[in-house]
């Protein structure tokens, strides 16, 4: 979402992507643009993720210097851009959160990754942009970069498969979002009944407590998840991820892996409207009908396992 706007204005961008109408977004990001002051770009008296960084210059034969400012999701979300963006600028330094470095780094996407220190950010380069203002800069959709975009090394593929073989169907779970919206959140329990018997499951929550771990017959429950790359792995290797709206629904997607998304009631921009969404095209999505209420949602996650994967 562009930097620095109103509430009105917000909601007019969020209703466009929303519905998957890029060009009345990019309208809007446009007028955003043409508004703001040049005294306020990158303005070290704001959060960054209330920061706009790209002025409207263009990227062609340039160097740019690409900040990600928002969270790991958003990252994974447009990264997807950065090799349609390495093809048209002389070079590409991308400042990533730390985390997602060596996953960035390791899917070949024709720039240089460093890891962002919000304490000692990099200085500017010839053109700087944050990573979410890449589809409005290059005018481009999510159909002109679909996934798989991200890879996993094939060694932790093969490590995970090799720590979990076996003839039944694995799905690997995530059932808590951040703290800062707990409503996109529902139990553990609640979740792995949904799944059939027969199932092997692979806990795939990065803060899962020790009681978590034993809560389910999970087939790795020491597993502690430190990397991200860890987890890329373990999604790689399952057959299909079960999660709400996290980092994890992203990774998922980016990697172009089989999911059912668990959506809270007035979901978030990207997951548009449907049953799918055009960002991830893998993902089945399942959405509450009245706000907090994830029984529907669950009957409905239930049903569509029991007929996986003809459904």
């Amino acid at each position: 979402m562009p930097a620095g706007q109103s509430s009105d204005v917000a909601a007019q961008w969020i209703a466009a992507m929303r519905s998957g109408d890029h060009d009345a977004a990019w309208a809007v990001s446009d007028k955003v643009l043409a508004a703001r002051d040049p005294a306020t770009r990158d303005d070290e008296r704001l959060p960054y993720h209330r920061r706009w960084v790209w002025d409207g210059s263009p990227l062609v034969g340039r160097e740019v210097l690409v900040r990600c400012y928002h969270g790991l999701g958003d990252t994974i979300q447009f990264v997807r851009f950065v090799p349609l963006l390495a093809r048209i600028a002389a070079v590409v330094v991308v400042e990533a959160q730390p985390c997602l470095v060596p996953l960035l780094e390791a899917s070949n996407l024709g720039a240089r990754f460093m890891p962002f220190a919000p304490t000692r950010p990099r200085p500017p380069r010839a053109r700087c942009i944050e990573m979410m203002e890449l589809s409005h800069a290059l005018r481009l959709s999510p159909g002109a970069a679909k996934p798989p975009y991200l890879c996993v090394v094939q060694q932790e593929i093969d490590a995970q498969r090799a720590r979990f073989a076996g003839a039944r169907p694995t799905a690997a779970l995530c059932w808590r979002a951040g703290g800062w919206d707990r409503e996109r959140s529902l139990a553990l329990d609640a979740l792995a009944a949904c799944l059939p018997r027969s199932w092997q499951l692979l806990q795939l929550q990065l803060d899962a407590s020790a009681e978590e771990r034993r809560a389910a017959p999970f087939l790795n429950p020491e597993d502690r998840l430190a990397r991200i790359l860890d987890t890329g792995g373990l999604i790689a290797s399952a057959d299909l991820v079960v999660t709400t709206d996290t980092m994890v629904a992203h990774l998922a997607g980016a990697l172009g892996r089989p999911g059912m998304v668990l959506l809270k009631h007035e979901a978030d921009w990207r997951w548009e409207t449907g049953a799918r969404s055009s960002w991830y095209p893998t993902l089945r999505l399942f959405r509450q009908t009245r706000r907090g209420d994830w029984h529907g949602v669950l009957r409905a996650l239930t049903a569509a396992l029991e007929r996986w994967p003809a459904d």
